[in-house]
């Protein structure tokens, strides 16, 4: 990542505070989506074992069925983890390299479609064990 200098390194040279902030938020922002990537991993994650453990045993379920649906959840949560870091990564050269940001409809799409898929299983799952 390109080094931005700190505010009173700035005012020490005599350079415009408000220069450098266009970067510096563009930065902060893509950390900030990083983040977002991470958490819903994460989750994701833990919704894998309340899907795949917890709700079979709650409703006297199939184990054998829901824990495949977790394991669908768990492969989506490590997707977003591993795509998380890989596109912080591509904004960070992009940024270091003063490209235009990379933009990853294709990764987009496809975590649309996977959510779209389980919660829909999901759903399903649940309304038939009903």
């Amino acid at each position: 990542m390109a080094q931005v200098p700190e505010d009173g390194e700035r005012q020490a040279r005599g350079a415009d505070p408000g220069r450098d902030s266009a970067p510096r938020r563009t930065y902060l922002a893509a950390e900030r989506t990083y983040l977002a990537w991470l958490r819903t991993g994460l989750a994701a994650i833990g919704i894998a074992l309340a899907v795949g453990r917890l709700i079979p045993a709650l409703i006297d379920a199939s184990q054998a069925a829901f824990a495949v649906l977790g394991i669908g959840y768990a492969v989506m949560g490590i997707y977003l983890i591993v795509y998380a870091a890989v596109s912080a990564r591509r904004i960070q050269r992009a940024l270091e390299e003063d490209r235009p940001l990379p933009s990853d409809w294709a990764a987009i799409l496809t975590t649309t479609v996977g959510a779209l898929v389980l919660a829909t299983i999901t759903m399903v799952m649940l309304v038939a064990e009903i």
